[in-house]
């Protein structure tokens, strides 16, 4: 079967030629306009000696050359490599190679780390988009080229992108996604929160990450619907958005929230927003709570992956959702929860085991590493290394990733259950557990946390509070104070940064 995820992009500048697809501070982009310039791209990278299957990089933040960067290299019959414009040399060099990609689109104001990797790599093409000299071809220069409207027939299991996963365990692996797993998780995951054809969704997870990729960007092109795009998440700036462009969908993770929760919006008409997602890490009930009441909107968490292309399952609806649960598997994904022998374990909070999936969703698996795909596909579910539950309707509860569990004296004490009795805190703004190793328990419960604006509290005063909120094996036995918790590209908390400090 031939399919190519760009067809989506072209039914929808068919559909709806003259409506604004991309929205930004500074002006607008119709789907004819963003269709139209792909195809340019496409011909400019054919022409260039790119043949499909061949891996293009783009280390671009959340701009108009981005969207037209992706659709161009689909079209083309090429895969896109998305990277973090915040990578440094060395890293760049690694993703470049790794992936044998034979072209990279990045931003030309961040030319010297780049310039850096190329020196560490061969048979790489730079393009610049921006107006720095370089001495790279310029991404206008490929603009220039004809649009012949031809969209490369491909396979529908060719890979589209080339994912790298974070790599809290070992150096990032890149997971292949194909054209028919994106456009599946994007069809779906939207119909969750309903199509109008009026919404507009807020652009401000990053590109580059599945999250932003599919369940925003893709899902939007899927239904021909606006994004407001923000290059990059800033309380005022999404706040400015969601007034100019009276946003009606916000996708986010937890820190987004509770910035936003905490913001003074007064000045601002957010009336327009009718619901919200949240995923990349479990949100806190305070957080949850305190973002509903303030801005009248029900948040529904969902739970994905790189592998699973984003989406994997999330709450059904407001009236049905379940408060800190991540909802059902969405449509053609089956989830269980299994033992140490991946045996499947009844339902209930008292049989905690590890998630697998399987499903049109999942990854083809990890590029050039044939033992760890199989590792992970083992019994032919894909292991995700989550732990959590499932009840008798069906909702999912995670309790924590699989290697952040903590084991003191022999018991199991998940993070994110202390960290939720830390959120309850007045004085804590942010909180994350970990733990060290120690001689006498194997481990010991420390956490790290950042207080609200005022507070005055000390971490022994933090520890007395929680010794009679918890049991005596759960409670930290150090609380360490900090200015800010360290975060990923989207926002989320990287306890693997705090254990290794």
């Amino acid at each position: 079967m031939s399919f190519n995820l760009a067809i989506m992009l072209r039914e929808a500048a068919k559909s709806a030629p003259d409506k604004r697809f991309l929205r930004f501070a500074t002006g607008s982009m119709t789907f004819a306009e963003v269709d139209e310039a792909s195809g340019r791209l496409a011909t400019a990278l054919r022409g260039r000696g790119l043949t499909p299957g061949d891996k293009v990089a783009v280390r671009l933040a959340n701009v108009p050359e981005f969207v037209i960067a992706y659709f161009g290299i689909l079209k083309a019959g090429l895969a896109m490599v998305p990277l973090n414009p915040l990578l440094k040399a060395d890293e760049i060099a690694y993703h470049l190679d790794d992936s044998d990609s034979r072209m990279l689109i990045t931003s030309a104001f961040m030319a010297d780390e780049v310039a850096a990797a190329l020196n560490k790599v061969e048979g790489v093409a730079p393009v610049a988009v921006g107006a720095a000299d370089t001495g790279w071809p310029g991404f206008e220069e490929l603009l220039e080229a004809d649009d012949d409207r031809d969209i490369w027939p491909g396979a529908a299991d060719d890979t589209a992108v080339l994912l790298y996963t974070s790599g809290t365990t070992g150096r990032p692996k890149g997971a292949e996604v194909s054209h028919f797993q994106l456009y599946m998780n994007c069809s779906l995951a939207a119909e969750r929160f309903g199509l109008d054809e009026n919404d507009v969704a807020l652009a401000a997870l990053p590109f580059f990450h599945v999250y932003g990729l599919s369940s925003v960007l893709n899902a939007a092109v899927r239904h021909a619907r606006c994004i407001s795009v923000v290059p990059r998440f800033d309380v005022e700036a999404v706040l400015s958005a969601i007034e100019r462009d009276r946003i009606t969908i916000l996708a986010g993770v937890p820190t987004m929230y509770h910035a936003l929760a905490n913001a003074d919006a007064g000045a601002h008409d957010t009336s327009s927003l009718r619901i919200a997602s949240s995923g990349g890490a479990a949100i806190p009930e305070r957080v949850l709570r305190a973002f509903e009441q303030k801005y009248g909107i029900p948040i529904l968490e969902g739970y994905g992956l790189s592998e699973s292309a984003s989406t994997a399952t999330v709450n059904p609806s407001a009236d049905e959702r379940k408060v800190l649960s991540i909802g059902k598997p969405i449509w053609g994904i089956e989830l269980r929860i299994v033992d140490e022998s991946d045996h499947p374990l009844p339902n209930g909070p008292e049989h905690i085991g590890e998630i697998v999936l399987r499903g049109h969703n999942l990854t083809k698996g990890y590029y050039k590493r044939p033992d760890e795909t199989a590792r992970a596909f083992r019994g032919g579910w894909f292991h995700t290394g989550d732990l959590g539950y499932q009840d008798d309707e069906g909702f999912v509860y995670v309790v924590d990733r699989k290697k952040d569990l903590i084991i003191r004296g022999g018991l199991n004490v998940y993070p994110r259950e202390v960290e939720e009795l830390l959120y309850r805190h007045p004085a804590i703004a942010e909180a994350a557990v970990i733990g060290r190793p120690d001689e006498r328990l194997g481990e010991e419960i420390v956490a790290v946390v950042s207080l609200r604006n005022g507070a005055d509290v000390t971490g022994d005063d933090i520890v007395e509070w929680t010794k009679d909120r918890i049991a005596s094996y759960k409670y930290p036995r150090e609380v360490r104070i900090v200015a800010e918790l360290p975060k990923g590209a989207t926002g989320k908390i990287v306890r693997r940064l705090l254990r290794e400090t």
